[in-house]
């Protein structure tokens, strides 16, 4: 085999990152858009020693769970890796997904595995989920003014206002963006020279509140005519919040961490379950705020708290778990790295009236054992939600050093996810329940929800 071959193959399995997975001569080829099950022919389009890439030519046969995509740019789109997979068959895929991390990476038996697992909670509706969206701004070959999302793999940008995952509204602001910056003349950002002003704009909208706030990510310290924007972009129902990012830097990093108020106030309100939350435009805020309260609520279930607890809530963001943890434990000590963040966990728990909530800002892998060597902090469970690379080493020996009876750990990559559980369980504590959680229908990302106790 070798490159530009056409090669036929069936999809046996899907990627971390989305590919489908087939073998031809025992070489792995990895292929987008495909559907587990698809029989396919596939161009060879890059040769490794040991795998390949292929790009579709054409189904040959299809899987008995590929269906139309809803979107008619989901190939060219990078945002949806699976959305030509049946919703059934995508659950199924995630909690396969985890649950063989845990046996390949975690060294979990599968009858272990089997005995604590509990049924992966998926969405009625998967679609027009998202309650955050970031459309970056750009220009096409002819100079045209174009936004949408970024093309799979690159940071050419798709076209596209209408996606099939975020809410209405969307499209209306982008509109109103576009037409400001063509009425005015004023440019989009250039990745490539750095030149150019306008960079991104994001949405987010609270579900429960029904508060909009738009964000206008910009390459210098203003935007022409900004107030006129604001004014058209006010008479949209629900606005609450239009505000200003200045990022100068050259860097694939969306927002910078100046902020100007253009119109209105600079946060929005949500609500996960019974606990409100401040949104501003720098706050860590799961995008899917109907499985967040399913995920939370496994979380809260798993730390089993009866009321005289002490718990520790690492990786915090803006108190998202820890609020909802301090709805039944004695008190609740949140860990996070974002100075802002913390900021607004503090003014979350005094908008829910908590007084037995304390937040600190620091990296975890520093506080937590500061803490422990100066203060002998101790905790009835502990609570982590790191980021996709996991815990540090110095978190998993403080954790086991201070030996609470439970840890939940919540995790947005289940490779780490095992990577920890193992060293955790080698040091004294058992899984006894796991949960997948689907925040993210039609991608191949997935939550998962893991309850340890200390073994007697």
């Amino acid at each position: 085999m070798k490159k530009d071959d056409l090669v036929q193959l069936t999809i046996e399995d899907i990627s971390s990152e989305g590919l489908g997975i087939g073998h031809v001569e025992k070489m792995a080829v990895f292929v987008k858009d495909t559907v587990i099950g698809d029989e396919i022919q596939a161009k060879i389009i890059k040769m490794k020693k040991t795998y390949a890439f292929g790009r579709l030519i054409q189904v040959l046969t299809p899987s008995p769970d590929r269906v139309k995509p809803v979107c008619p740019v989901s190939r060219q789109c990078g945002g949806c890796q699976i959305q030509a997979m049946d919703y059934q068959a995508q659950l199924k895929y995630k909690e396969n997904k985890v649950k063989n991390n845990l046996m390949r990476i975690g060294g979990f038996s599968q009858e272990l595995l089997g005995e604590t697992m509990e049924p992966i909670l998926g969405m009625e509706e998967p679609f027009h989920y998202r309650n955050k969206a970031q459309f970056p701004i750009g220009t096409d070959k002819d100079g045209r003014l174009v936004a949408g999302f970024y093309a799979g793999r690159t940071h050419s940008i798709v076209d596209y206002h209408s996606c099939a995952l975020g809410t209405g509204v969307n499209e209306t602001i982008l509109e109103l963006v576009l037409a400001h910056m063509q009425k005015h003349n004023i440019s989009a950002y250039d990745e490539t020279s750095g030149k150019g002003l306008v960079r991104h704009v994001m949405i987010r909208c609270g579900f429960a509140t029904k508060q909009i706030m738009v964000c206008i990510v910009v390459n210098g310290k203003k935007l022409p005519f900004a107030e006129e924007l604001a004014a058209e972009l006010a008479k949209i129902p629900d606005m609450t919040s239009i505000v200003l990012n200045v990022n100068m830097e050259k860097t694939n990093v969306i927002l910078g961490s100046e902020v100007q108020p253009l119109w209105g106030q600079d946060y929005i309100e949500d609500y996960i379950g019974n606990v409100k939350y401040r949104i501003s435009p720098l706050s860590f805020y799961q995008v899917n705020p109907k499985q967040t309260e399913k995920l939370y609520g496994t979380a809260l279930e798993y730390a089993a708290l009866q009321g005289n607890e002490t718990v520790w809530d690492l990786y915090c963001g803006i108190g998202t778990i820890s609020l909802f943890l301090a709805q039944k434990a004695k008190k609740v000590c949140g860990v996070e790295v974002v100075p802002q963040a913390i900021e607004d966990a503090k003014k979350n728990a005094a908008l829910n009236q908590f007084t037995n909530a304390e937040f600190y800002a620091g990296r975890a892998e520093d506080v937590l054992p500061e803490k422990y060597k100066k203060e002998g902090i101790q905790a009835d469970v502990i609570v982590i939600d790191p980021p996709r690379k996991g815990c540090e080493q110095s978190v998993l020996d403080t954790m086991l050093q201070m030996a609470p009876e439970r840890i939940v750990y919540v995790s947005c990559d289940s490779a780490t996810l095992a990577r920890d559980l193992k060293y955790l369980c080698e040091n004294g504590y058992e899984l006894r329940r796991w949960r997948a959680t689907d925040m993210f229908p039609m991608t191949n990302h997935c939550e998962c929800v893991c309850l340890l106790t200390r073994k007697a």
